[in-house]
């Protein structure tokens, strides 16, 4: 049987935004297995009832209003692909969040659409956005408040997210320009979460620096900055549940920190 003309184009633009709708809906979740599985479910959706992919939309707003509805109204069984412990933290923090808010926080600042794509997406009005995300900002840094360790080897970046977390209300434990001085710096003083850089100065990785550390450890809430998300959203190994991207803005950095250290989860990279 021949292949529409729209099927291809749907197909097409599904490859194209995919991998950031996999770390929208991880972000969402708090998880890697749980978001991946809510970005199948939108994806088997859409190839069995096309209107599920609103063609009067942009290509990208119309997936993640696919998954938005997804998320808002399936009864999708995910249960199993998380252990019991990490799924009831996550019920429990999410209940302590006003209703929308926390996806319209993830869509503006993490995703960087506009209010009115916002609304577009959750089926709002822009007004109700704007409110939502005041909301968010408010919950979302007088939930928590800890020591983080930041690990990067731009001087005057690392400087802006000191200066952001500490405006949030967070103590900075460090910040290290390699592997061995993170490792160092969170062996001394155990973090509440870790901000990490990619590549480092001395060409070491701050991702193997993440993982000595949670292997020390355990879990510990992680956000990994890079400036070529896609090699990093392959769905071929462990991702990162918050991954912001350079250069970034100041919302995104405050919201990706709020957003982790709030869940308290994140999954890492295996490098």
């Amino acid at each position: 049987m021949a292949t529409s003309s729209s099927t291809v184009d749907i197909a097409a633009s599904i490859a194209t935004f995919l991998p950031y709708l996999r770390r929208y809906a991880r972000a969402l979740t708090g998880s890697q297995a749980r978001g991946d599985a809510y970005a199948a479910a939108t994806l088997e959706a859409i190839l069995k009832d096309r209107t599920r992919f609103d063609s009067q939309l942009p290509a990208k707003i119309a997936l993640y209003k696919a998954l938005q509805a997804i998320w808002k109204g399936t009864d999708l069984d995910v249960m199993q692909v998380l252990p019991e412990g990490l799924e009831k933290t996550a019920q429990k923090h999410l209940a302590r969040l006003t209703p929308d808010s926390r996806e319209a926080l993830l869509l503006s600042t993490i995703e960087g659409f506009r209010a009115e794509e916002v609304a577009q997406i959750m089926s709002l009005s822009q007004d109700q956005i704007v409110t939502l995300l005041d909301v968010a900002h408010r919950e979302m840094d007088a939930a928590t408040a800890g020591r983080i360790l930041i690990i990067e080897d731009e001087a005057i970046i690392a400087m802006d997210i000191e200066s952001l977390v500490t405006e949030m209300g967070h103590a900075v434990i460090g910040v290290a320009r390699t592997h061995e001085g993170a490792t160092k710096m969170g062996h001394a003083d155990r973090p509440d979460l870790i901000l990490a850089d990619i590549q480092l100065a001395d060409n070491s990785s701050g991702i193997d620096a993440v993982n000595e550390l949670l292997a020390e450890f355990g879990r510990i809430p992680t956000v990994f900055i890079t400036a070529f998300p896609e090699r990093l959203l392959t769905g071929e190994r462990p991702e990162p549940a918050f991954l912001i991207t350079k250069p970034y803005g100041e919302d995104q950095v405050r919201s990706a920190v709020a957003q982790a250290m709030f869940f308290a989860s994140t999954e890492t990279l295996k490098s």
